[in-house]
């Protein structure tokens, strides 16, 4: 906060904030929640009593529509589109859309003349029931230097006053009446074009939402978000309905608005004064809004160290995003939006608890004081006795001997915590890892964007010019299993321990790294199930390696890349495929736009040992396994690549499910004293991508698929027990170059260029008794095939 006022990019003003009447405390946008809500809304008649530029207006009542009837005791002005047209109408009674049955007409007096954009006629007579019949039209130019006066102008004083017509670029004719009425203590729009203007808020609510007592209409009633005092019937309608200004009136309206996310209750905007950081004031160059004193430059010594014409913090918050990495990358769009959109920071709150603004306002120039001596004397204070400190505080001893307390007001308004936790980055990581140290990933939900990553991005960018992370992960949020949001009394909460003491939490570990986390997510026992499913397949292939692994001994049965068979040089290949693939998720400078992104990472592993090893590799080699010499160069360079992918796999999956991870690991390796967590990157030889050899063994790996295809029916019609009794016909030349293809389809024999398409027939060979193959040496079913007879010999 200080070096905020330091810098001058703090300033004390009075504009319209969020206000939450319940709280009696100003809010942030992040402290904001929206929801539907039916409002009350209204066609209010100010006659017009000048008009230069358009005489034939005089007398006629311009019509404005609004939603928040209690604004209506503190218009000051009316605006409108320079370029809109707008239609001067006698309205003539009708069939009443909005009444009901038993009311009576709004007090439109029969052949009044009013003036509605063009474009919303007809809306203006749905509402009020009344038909308008033309008799002239005018731009909305032709207002400018136009008067009116407020329907409720008998009651002197401020309501006398007259109210002049403004042109606003923000009036539209998407609805209402193409007239805007004018609260400038109510209205951000209706703030700025007042002030343009010369007009002043009033500050005539105060901060529990009831006029201030001394006002002239309901003074000391309220309050205005109770839905009885500002509906149809109550005492603003009624007062306007007297005085004939009331053309229509509803409850019906159904629209969004905002509730404070404490207390769930309306918010309302309110102009008060409040300590806000600008977001468009190039740093060094204090701005004091209206109406309070403005504040001075900064002057003496600090001065000369402060820039003048540097760029705004709107300015340096927007490049700090362009220059971070976003995970989706589509959160980009979100966050930028939104500093590009928002108005300065209101950073103060009215509450007994919190942070205290440290600051000393003179009472006679409105400046807050910057001294580096006071302020290391707050730091200090701050450091001794907590935040509290400045509370009971003795400030004369803070201000010291340079200063006189009574020339200074003490603020004790606190800091949105908003403030308070933007502010980590500046104890959590330059705290730990020096100054302008920056946090590689903040990570949070989606709702942050307004919230923590904003005011994290605008504190480090208003005090060091820089984002205070160099990447930033937004996440969804978790929902029940049928997609709905988890809340006790729907009885759908989901507990992870729960599910952890039920399942073991690798399986809720499973879950999370398998979900597209960017959006919301569902968890329930469907889903769990299937979670649950693919863990299972994962534990059987470890099962499997480390069966086949035993007793394996890398001095005396490993064998060269050079010297392996070249299905094992291809699953080289798709090891290293499937190794680039994890890198992209976990490298940020590999990473493109698969970073952090889990599932993708998750699924590659899944699919690797349930498609490329479970279902065809270790398919095809359990006979070499099985079947063959210990001592057969094909089954050492086997087991060779077993263990490879053994290292790699414990690796890869140690994030995910790391309680398995660690009991593979010490199933195969009881006497390590390291944990699997300790080990570094599995080492992948980048040699091993053969995108020849990957083209080829593509191609086989689909005809094998034809060929099991082929054979099912005969399984079905148990023609055929096992693939391993069919022989197989092809009409098409595969590239096979030495591959035995028949091994790879594990089928009885192949023969290739044979006809058309895929024929399969039962095999006439006999079945070895050990292997279970079909091979013209068995002479009969039960006896040995060359390779177990020699094997069994020794």
């Amino acid at each position: 906060l200080l070096k905020f006022a330091e810098s001058g990019q703090l300033y004390r003003g009075a504009k319209p904030v969020m206000w939450s009447p319940v709280e009696k405390t100003a809010l942030a946008e992040a402290e904001v929640e929206y929801e539907d809500v039916t409002s009350t809304q209204i066609d209010v008649a100010f006659e017009i009593v000048e008009a230069p530029n358009a005489p034939e207006l005089v007398g006629a009542h311009a019509v404005i529509w609004t939603t928040t009837p209690w604004t209506i005791p503190v218009n000051q002005a009316l605006a409108y589109g320079p370029e809109v047209e707008y239609v001067l109408g006698q309205a003539y009674s009708g069939e009443a859309k909005f009444i009901e049955p038993g009311d009576e007409m709004p007090l439109i007096q029969e052949g009044r003349l009013v003036l509605v954009a063009s474009a919303l006629v007809e809306e203006f007579e749905h509402r009020t029931g009344w038909t308008v019949a033309e008799r002239g039209r005018f731009k909305g130019s032709d207002l400018a230097g136009a008067i009116a006066r407020h329907p409720m102008h008998a009651l002197g004083g401020f309501f006398a006053k007259p109210r002049p017509f403004l042109a606003g670029d923000f009036v539209t004719t998407d609805a209402g009446t193409g007239l805007v009425h004018m609260a400038p203590d109510h209205g951000e729009d209706d703030f700025a074009l007042c002030k343009a203007n010369g007009i002043n808020p009033v500050f005539a609510v105060e901060g529990d939402g009831k006029y201030r007592a001394g006002w002239a209409w309901l003074g000391g009633q309220g309050s205005v978000i109770n839905p009885k005092f500002v509906s149809r019937d109550g005492p603003i309608c009624n007062d306007l309905r007297e005085a004939g200004a009331l053309l229509a009136a509803s409850d019906d309206f159904r629209h969004s608005y905002p509730h404070s996310w404490r207390s769930k209750a309306k918010i309302i905007y309110r102009c008060t004064p409040q300590w806000f950081i600008p977001m468009d004031q190039p740093h060094g160059k204090r701005t004091a809004d209206y109406p309070l004193p403005p504040l001075e430059p900064v002057t003496g010594a600090l001065a000369s160290a402060l820039p003048t014409n540097g760029p705004t913090l709107r300015e340096v918050a927007l490049d700090a995003i362009a220059h971070t990495r976003w995970v989706p990358e589509r959160s980009t769009n979100r966050i930028r939006s939104m500093v590009e959109g928002r108005p300065d920071w209101v950073i103060s709150r009215q509450r007994a608890w919190g942070v205290p603004i440290a600051l000393y306002v003179h009472r006679k120039s409105g400046d807050y004081l910057v001294d580096p001596a006071v302020n290391t004397r707050i730091v200090e204070a701050f450091g001794a006795g907590g935040a509290d400190a400045w509370f009971g505080a003795d400030h004369q001893a803070l201000l010291g001997p340079d200063y006189d307390l009574a020339d200074y007001e003490v603020v004790n308004d606190i800091l949105d915590v908003w403030f308070d936790s933007g502010s980590t980055h500046s104890f959590v990581v330059e705290g730990r890892y020096g100054d302008g140290a920056r946090a590689d990933l903040y990570i949070e939900g989606s709702d942050q964007h307004r919230g923590w990553f904003q005011s994290s991005l605008l504190e480090s960018c208003g005090t060091r010019g820089q984002a205070p992370y160099k990447a930033v992960l937004t996440h969804g949020f978790a929902l029940d299993g049928s997609g709905k949001k988890m809340s006790k009394s729907l009885g759908n909460v989901v507990d992870p321990l729960k599910i952890m003491s039920e399942s073991g939490a690798d399986i809720l570990r499973v879950w999370v790294a398998s979900t597209d986390y960017f959006d919301d997510v569902r968890i329930g026992k469907e889903v769990l199930a299937g979670s649950s499913d693919a863990y299972r397949k994962l534990r059987n292939t470890f099962r499997y390696m480390l069966g086949a692994l035993s007793d394996y001994d890398e001095a005396t049965e490993a064998v060269s890349y050079a010297e392996m068979p070249e299905l094992e040089r291809y699953m080289l290949h798709r090891l290293a495929q499937l190794d680039a693939e994890l890198r992209s998720v976990v490298d940020k400078e590999k990473g493109s736009e698969n970073w952090l992104e889990f599932s993708r990472y998750t699924r590659a592993i899944f699919d690797f040992a349930n498609s490329d090893l479970s279902a065809f590799f270790f398919d095809i080699r359990k006979d070499c396994l099985y079947c063959d010499a210990k001592s057969d160069p094909k089954r050492r360079a086997y087991r060779t690549l077993l263990d490879t992918l053994f290292h790699a796999l414990v690796r890869y999956v140690a994030p995910i499910i790391p309680f398995t991870a660690e009991e593979v690991w010490q199933s195969r390796f009881p006497n390590e004293e390291e944990s699997v967590h300790f080990l570094e990157w599995p080492d992948v030889d980048a040699r091993w991508i053969d995108g020849h050899l990957g083209d080829k063994w593509g191609e086989l790996r689909y005809q094998r698929e034809q060929v099991n295809e082929a054979i099912e029916p005969f399984r079905r019609e148990k023609l055929i027990r096992s693939s391993l009794e069919a022989d197989v016909t092809m009409g098409e030349l595969l590239p096979v170059d030495g591959v035995d293809f028949a091994e790879v389809a594990i089928v009885a024999r192949v023969e290739m260029g044979v006809g058309d398409g895929i024929v399969v027939r039962p095999s006439e060979w006999h079945k070895c008794g050990r292997c279970w193959r079909l091979l013209p040496e068995v002479t009969q079913d039960g006896a040995l095939c060359d390779r177990c007879d020699s094997v069994l010999k020794g």
